[in-house]
């Protein structure tokens, strides 16, 4: 499916969960959803109940460019990641940041379409199988980001384990928006779309009615 912007998306996917989702794992899912954005650039969702808070997201935009596991701060913003720290720290293993800064991942994926515009390799992974055991409490929920660039346009394809439909992927699809945006001002060229692949989709029972207050 193709949406117009991260609104349209919202709201059809949230309806395709709840009129075909199953119950699954404490939610409604959809299982293997694909779609695309194309105008990455309106990132803001303005569904009117969905609330969307852009200085929040903003501020967690920030917080991954530090690259800082750190969530002292931010769970004072949004109380979620609280109960995702590790155990005994203030850390938490989802500041995607952190991944896009730890072995320059970012700044390799810019070099190489820099030097190869046709590359398939500018590639950013969002998980460390050397982590497995601090996953047991707080498990990236995007695993992969792949820029590419065709048409003369910076596409990226965004490769995700499990979603929440709800705070997961507005908050996330904008996040990866603003990266788009400084990739491709680094690559002196326009923003593309954006492609998802979600193994699970979902909606948690606090949401169901969202839509028809």
């Amino acid at each position: 499916m193709r949406y117009k912007d991260a609104t349209h998306a919202f709201e059809v996917l949230f309806q395709d969960i709840m009129n075909l989702g199953e119950d699954f794992a404490g939610t409604k899912a959809v299982f293997n959803e694909v779609f695309t954005l194309v105008e990455v650039g309106n990132k803001i969702v303005t569904t009117p109940q969905r609330k969307f808070n852009t200085e929040y997201a903003e501020y967690e935009w920030n917080w991954y460019l530090k690259g800082d596991r750190d969530a002292t701060e931010i769970s004072e913003r949004a109380k979620i990641w609280k109960n995702m720290m590790v155990p005994n720290t203030t850390e938490v293993n989802s500041n995607y940041g952190y991944f896009w800064n730890k072995n320059c991942q970012l700044a390799r994926a810019i070099a190489e379409l820099k030097n190869n515009p046709q590359s398939r390799r500018a590639i950013v992974v969002h998980y460390d199988i050397n982590e497995l055991d601090r996953y047991a409490y707080d498990t990236p929920c995007n695993d992969v980001l792949n820029f590419y660039i065709k048409d003369d346009k910076l596409h990226l394809s965004v490769f995700a384990r499990s979603i929440d439909l709800v705070y997961g992927f507005c908050n996330d699809q904008y996040t990866f928006a603003k990266l788009m945006e400084m990739v491709a001002f680094q690559l002196d060229l326009p923003v593309g779309e954006m492609h998802w692949m979600i193994t699970n989709l979902h909606v948690y029972p606090r949401h169901y009615d969202m839509l028809e207050k």
